[in-house]
This record gives C-alpha cells, sequence and structure tokens, in this order.
C-alpha cells in the first residue's frame, strides 16, 4: 500500500481519490473548501452522443462508459436518456445536429415528454444517455471516502501526489485555458420534465436538466475567459429567453441561484495525463467533467499500477 495525495475536490479529484481508496491506498485529499469547484457548477449531463455535435471521438469512446462508473458509486443517476428540440425557425439546426451525431431517433417530443404536446413538431431523442446531479454526486463520493478512512484536509502534500485543481494548476500547466460556465438554478411548480432537454439556436443553444423538487439547472454558455466573477446580464437575459422558449410556464420559475465557473481545457478540448516535477497531473476535462473524469481517471490508475496499457495521455 503507498500514500498518496489528491490535489483538488472536484470531479476529477474525487474520481481519483475513490479509485486509489478502493484499490486499498492510503489517500489524503488537499482542496480549498473556501470555494466550490468547476464541477459544482455543471450540468451533470452523461451524454456522449450529443456532445459528439462539437466534440472529438474520444468524447464517445470515453464517455460512453460514464453513466455505468456512476451508476456503480453514486444513487443520483437517471437513465432516461436526452430529447433535443429546435423552435420552428431553427429547425434546420435540428437537421444539422442529426448529421452530426448518432444513436438517437426521431420522435414527436409530447411523446418524450408530455408537456411539450404541441410546442415542437419534431425532436431527437437519444434513449442511451442519462444524466446525474453533480452536487449531490460529489457530496456522496466525499462522504464515502471519508467512510473508507480518506482524510481531507489542508496540510502539505505527502507521499506521491497528484493533481486534480483545474485552473488552479495553471502555473504548472501553462497549456491550460480557461473556458467560463454559466448557469441558473430555476425552481418550477408546474413545469415537470424527466430528463435534459437542450434547445437548439445558432447564437445561445442551452440545456435544461432536472434536478430533485422542482428545481432545473440552465446553462450552456462557453466563453473563452479567465473572469470568474457573477453570470453576465447578457447570459442571464439568454438563458431565461431560452427558458421561456422550451416552456413558457418557466417565465413564472423562481431563479433560486446563478453562478459561474471556469473549465480548464487543452487546445484539444480533451483531458491529458502528464507527469513531471515528481507529481502526477490529471486536468484538461473542458465541459465534459462528469462525462470524461472517470474514465481518464481509470487510465491514470493504469499508469499507476500497470494493469494495462493507457491512451490519451501525456
Amino acid at each position: 500500500m503507498s500514500r498518496w495525495t489528491v490535489l483538488g475536490c472536484g470531479v476529477a479529484g474525487l474520481c481519483v481519490a475513490t479509485l486509489l481508496a478502493e484499490r486499498g491506498e492510503e489517500v489524503t485529499v488537499i482542496g480549498d473548501d473556501s470555494r466550490q469547484p468547476a464541477s459544482w457548477f455543471a450540468g451533470g449531463m452523461l451524454a456522449p452522443w450529443c456532445e459528439s455535435e462539437s466534440a472529438p471521438q474520444e468524447v464517445i469512446s470515453l464517455g460512453q462508459h460514464a453513466a455505468g462508473w456512476w451508476h456503480q458509486r453514486v444513487s443520483s443517476v437517471a437513465h432516461q436518456g436526452t430529447l433535443v428540440v429546435a423552435p420552428p425557425r431553427d429547425s434546420q439546426e435540428l437537421n444539422r445536429f442529426a448529421r452530426m451525431t448518432e444513436q438517437h431517433q426521431w420522435v414527436d417530443p409530447g411523446d418524450i415528454e408530455p408537456l411539450l404536446a404541441g410546442r415542437f413538431a419534431r425532436g431527437l431523442f437519444f434513449a442511451e444517455e442519462a444524466h446525474l446531479d453533480p452536487r449531490l454526486a460529489l457530496t456522496e463520493m466525499r462522504e464515502k471516502l471519508l467512510q473508507r478512512g480518506v482524510r481531507f484536509d489542508a496540510q502539505q502534500p505527502s507521499g506521491r501526489v497528484i493533481d486534480c485543481r483545474g485552473m488552479h494548476a495553471k502555473a504548472d500547466l501553462p497549456r491550460l485555458r480557461a473556458v467560463r460556465g454559466e448557469m441558473v438554478i430555476l425552481h418550477s411548480d408546474e413545469v415537470q420534465f424527466s430528463r435534459p432537454i437542450r434547445l437548439l439556436h445558432p447564437r445561445f443553444p442551452c440545456y435544461l436538466v432536472p434536478r430533485r423538487n422542482g428545481h432545473f439547472m440552465l446553462g450552456a454558455t462557453m466563453v473563452e475567459s479567465d473572469d470568474a466573477s457573477a453570470i453576465s446580464a447578457r447570459a442571464m437575459m439568454e438563458l431565461l429567453s431560452a427558458a421561456y422558449a422550451i416552456h413558457p410556464a418557466l417565465a413564472e420559475a423562481r431563479v433560486v441561484e446563478s453562478g459561474s465557473g471556469l473549465r480548464p481545457a487543452y487546445p484539444a478540448n480533451l483531458p491529458e495525463i502528464h507527469y513531471q516535477n515528481d507529481t502526477y497531473y490529471l486536468n484538461g476535462m473542458y465541459r465534459h467533467g462528469f462525462l470524461l473524469a472517470p474514465m481518464m481517471a481509470e487510465q491514470l490508475m493504469q499508469r499507476l499500477f500497470g494493469e494495462q496499457s493507457y491512451e490519451h495521455s501525456a
């Protein structure tokens, strides 16, 4: 048994700590409890086929295993698929999305989500996809790690070190860049959806992800910026306008939270594993943290313990 220190309490760090603990290793996790990681503001969509519309093939090959990995470890995974719709004026966006993706079928959106009956003429249903609540997942993973004897503290690193700090590792990983993401949490007693709904739009596509007790996460902004300040008025207006387009009753929803996070990304928008200065680095999840962190953590384990060959690392 070896002693490990994992730097970072976001999704990558907790996935790595979980796999180390499952192997019986001694693990300490060091994070900054004064601020939430970027993954706290994530949508939690385990949607590799939808993401393939703009992402490299590696996102599908790695991401399609994410739902099963999470299902074995947390309780908030919902296997309800993803529904993609577009307003009539943007029907060509739906056609383009269909050409760029796989594993979908054309549907009447009202057959999948009754509240959408008559609102959209057609949609794409990705039945194999899933979603989870990131905050519940992160909290549950941390609790299970504590039960396994993993320590969470702010001491200096000891033993072998794995750095999963996202943008906070920028000084050591100069190729990283920040991609700002903004989100809103809504609450409505009038609207009920069972799965993520993606609304296509040429300028500001968005997704609406159901959570517990009438809450929804509304997001999708991607801004090439290292500004970690509060959500902008423009982003707020565009997101709320998109929510109204999904269903007018959301105009009466209550905005219970807004926030922003800086996603770490490498030039190819794919995560990488590096070893330098006696430290392993797992970083660059871009907008695919919950989708890709499990398999990237598995690849890191393969590298550390020589279990089999690994890919997508440097």
